[in-house]
């Protein structure tokens, strides 16, 4: 599976705290060892276009939105 991270990820990365970018590493090392979320509580985003974007709770503030297919990842903030 192709593991992808989105272009904008890096400039919403960098305007996080210190300790929101701790948990968005932990959080996208995870998914990247295992793509099926598990413990990440991934939920589809409801009426959206597309079924293929889900939502990943990273703390109480910031969740990562996958664009989750079987053959691609594509992570964005």
């Amino acid at each position: 599976m192709n593991f992808l991270i989105a272009d904008t990820f890096t400039a919403s990365f960098n305007r996080l705290s210190g300790q929101d970018q701790k948990a968005v590493k932990a959080s996208v090392f995870d998914l990247q060892i295992d793509p099926t979320g598990n413990g990440l509580q991934l939920h589809r985003i409801d009426k959206c276009k597309d079924d293929h974007f889900w939502s990943a709770r990273v703390n109480r503030d910031v969740r990562l939105i996958v664009h989750k297919t079987s053959s691609s990842l594509l992570v964005s903030i």
